[in-house]
């Protein structure tokens, strides 16, 4: 298998069904009476060219990322059977729940999260959203090498991993309401990810599963929807500049840094949560997602 054959990625084809499922959203949001935020002209633009550059990033990443997944995979006890049905589930199980994990330590963990909050900080909520990646793939990266290090092949795991990311994108909506019961209990949902992307008080730092909410229901982090989100960030970010959406946390993280010398501060500031501060050693909720 080519080296490109390991990295390329179904979400790649399937841009063209999301700019055609943009186009739709638009059109039933311009018919809806209901009151809904809709779209914003410069807030999408700024969505969709964050996409596009993410899409070059991730694709170079991936290429260095291969190497070091290969030599983890020929190191590997045993290796995954690709041709196996249930080593696809078995597959796309892990790869949501490590999803999951670094998903919640990325809110948590301000280093992470300032990298993260690219895909939070507009205040709309639509497919375009969904397009709104960031641009340091990293650290989710990282986040994979479990799997290799298991005997997956590193194919299969970006085949997995992209499947993950085209089901996200249909949960970036307002135009879908409530799905069946049992469906809402096992899967994330538009309503589910609505919350997720809320500033809302009650709303922050809930609902981090990619497929399944299952996880969030597990491990305490679910919260339902009961009242309409109000999106972006708590302090949100003036500007439509996508080099000050990318980075303008990384430019606050440095501030922060130089304005003490202790060690113990600089550790804090970088590992611990969005806002947290030396005095009281707790995360402001003001400046969180």
């Amino acid at each position: 298998m080519t080296l490109w054959e390991q990295i390329n990625q179904p979400v790649t084809y399937a841009v063209p069904f999301f700019a055609i499922a943009i186009a739709i959203e638009v059109w039933s949001m311009r018919a809806d009476r209901h009151d809904r935020a809709g779209y914003d002209r410069a807030d999408a633009r700024s969505s969709v060219v964050m996409g596009l550059v993410s899409l070059l990033i991730n694709g170079a990443a991936k290429f260095a990322a291969v190497l070091g997944y290969a030599v983890l995979y020929v190191h590997a006890p045993w290796h995954v059977d690709p041709h196996n049905p249930l080593s696809w589930v078995a597959v796309v199980v892990a790869v949501d729940l490590l999803y999951y994990l670094y998903h919640r330590m990325s809110h948590r963990i301000r280093v992470i999260w300032a990298t993260h909050q690219a895909h939070h900080n507009g205040r709309f909520f639509n497919y375009a959203t969904a397009l709104r990646q960031k641009w340091n793939p990293w650290f989710e990266l990282l986040a994979w090498t479990p799997l290799p290090a298991l005997g997956v092949p590193p194919w299969m795991l970006f085949t997995a991993w992209s499947f993950n990311l085209v089901f996200q994108f249909w949960v970036h909506t307002e135009t879908v309401d409530r799905l069946p019961r049992w469906y809402e209990y096992i899967f994330n949902t538009p309503s589910h990810h609505r919350v997720h992307h809320a500033s809302d008080a009650g709303y922050l730092d809930k609902n981090y599963g990619g497929i399944f909410i299952l996880w969030d229901r597990m491990f305490g982090s679910f919260r339902a929807e009961t009242f309409r989100p109000t999106y972006g960030l708590t302090k949100n970010v003036d500007s439509t500049n996508v080099l000050t959406l990318q980075f303008h946390e990384y430019g606050a993280w440095w501030r922060d840094l130089r304005s003490t010398r202790r060690i113990r501060d600089w550790l804090g500031y970088t590992f611990g949560p969005p806002g947290w501060q030396p005095a009281t050693g707790q995360a402001d909720k003001a400046l969180r997602p």
